[in-house]
């Protein structure tokens, strides 16, 4: 294509603010009239492929400098656009693979996304010139929009088709699809119509705890926030607890008795936070942030109640921080 052997491209689009790697890339593809599959080929070839992976969570050099190189846009800016931009904010260390702490899966097969690791703020895709997908949007603990004060969705509400705007074009021949990235792939309707729900809210003070961490991702860009990753790991730990499968350990059922709230069904199996609806992680959430509002005292009443075991607080948490620790401390003797 004329204009692709200069040092920039005829459309140099910059990502718009929070904007996904690959909701980036896909606006590109279409401002050149070309398909998404059409554009990686043309510019990195056939043996670099794009899409059968987890492109946001990868971010590889070859891509990122390559848009970066070609948009005009700054290398720092073009590398906040992928999921490794949490590095040492939400997670300790990027790996290339397996379970990401925070980072929801996408379930990649086949260049498809069988699982709901993309999620959307309908009045968000209704913002703005066009809708575009958010970084913080792949987020697993941001299960609500504090702009709109509405919850998130992941998945179409007419097909229930999880999100994966880079297959609009197929089954169009060899025309691009260079309508909203906001249709769903399989059944074309149109997310910005979604109706948004009102937050979830058991406990007012476990809300505002929660909103606030929501909030801090705003500013999350190469160590740029107040994220703490001893909190973030102490969440994750409690997270597993309450989906644990050992029948001495009952934290789930405790802590939607003392809400008041009914204990709603997991999805059987061991099966990390990162993977879960929408729907089962924002009730977690709001029982792992309930409990992080007085940790210690609701930590020792789960205990007494013999709800949680003192070696289970622990278990599989190698990284554990010296506040959790000490806490954990004043379990260890039964007699007490």
């Amino acid at each position: 294509m004329k204009g692709f052997t200069s040092t920039l491209w005829p459309i140099r689009y910059k990502p718009l603010p929070d904007e996904l790697l690959s909701s980036w890339l896909v606006r590109l593809a279409h401002g050149h009239g070309l398909k998404v599959q059409t554009f990686c080929n043309l510019i990195f070839g056939n043996r670099l492929q794009v899409w059968n992976r987890d492109v946001d969570r990868l971010g590889p050099d070859w891509l990122v400098n390559e848009l970066s190189a070609r948009t005009g846009t700054p290398l720092e800016i073009a590398y906040g656009t992928t999921l490794r931009a949490y590095e040492g904010l939400l997670y300790p260390q990027f790996k290339l693979s397996g379970v990401l702490q925070w980072i929801l899966t996408l379930k990649m097969y086949h260049r498809k996304h069988e699982g709901f690791g993309l999620q959307y703020c309908p009045q968000c895709l209704r913002e703005g010139p066009e809708p575009y997908f958010r970084k913080s949007w792949r987020v697993a603990f941001n299960t609500v929009c504090v702009k709109h004060q509405c919850m998130l969705r992941d998945r179409c509400p007419n097909c229930g088709a999880g999100v994966a705007f880079h297959r609009r074009d197929m089954g169009h021949g060899d025309l691009a699809v260079t309508d909203s990235l906001a249709e769903c792939h399989r059944c074309g309707f149109d997310l910005v119509e979604s109706i948004s729900e009102s937050i979830i809210s058991y406990d007012q003070q476990a809300s505002d705890w929660h909103a606030g961490l929501c909030r801090q991702l705003t500013g999350a860009r190469f160590g740029k926030s107040e994220f703490d990753l001893d909190t973030l790991g102490v969440m994750r730990q409690l997270a597993m607890l309450l989906t644990s499968q050992y029948p001495t350990v009952t934290l789930h059922e405790h802590v939607s008795d003392q809400l008041g709230v009914l204990t709603v069904k997991m999805t059987d199996g061991r099966i990390a936070t990162e993977t879960r609806s929408l729907h089962e992680r924002h009730h977690l959430i709001q029982l792992v942030a309930w409990l992080m509002v007085e940790l210690d005292t609701r930590l020792r009443i789960a205990w007494r109640a013999k709800a949680v075991r003192y070696n289970h607080l622990g278990k599989d948490f190698e990284s554990a921080p010296k506040w959790y620790a000490e806490i954990l401390k004043g379990f260890s003797n039964w007699r007490c």
